[in-house]
């Protein structure tokens, strides 16, 4: 499933180690953005993680589920690209 992940830490350093795991996961678009492609198993573990990081009271985390028909709909502007497609080269 395509995800949307966004964040926002009001500390520094919880702030860098939700980044620090997203990447684990996923692809950094924007600052405080991240795409990634996960099955449910790889959802699951992410959340655990980054669960053991926030403050709830603090910290937000969103996670938007984008089905491929949105996918297929979606606008990109700029230098803009989607990430969930991998470049592979056989040589």
């Amino acid at each position: 499933m395509f995800l949307v992940i966004g964040y926002d830490c009001t500390n520094d350093k919880r702030r860098l180690k939700v980044a620090k795991v997203l990447l684990d996961y996923g692809y950094r678009v924007q600052y405080s953005v991240f795409e990634a492609d996960l099955d449910q198993a790889l959802l699951d573990e992410l959340i655990q993680r980054l669960n053991k990081i926030i403050d709830p009271e603090e910290d937000s985390i969103r996670i938007y589920h984008i089905c491929q028909r949105c996918l297929d709909q979606t606008n990109l502007f700029g230098d803009a690209q989607l990430t969930n497609q991998e470049k592979v080269f056989i040589v």
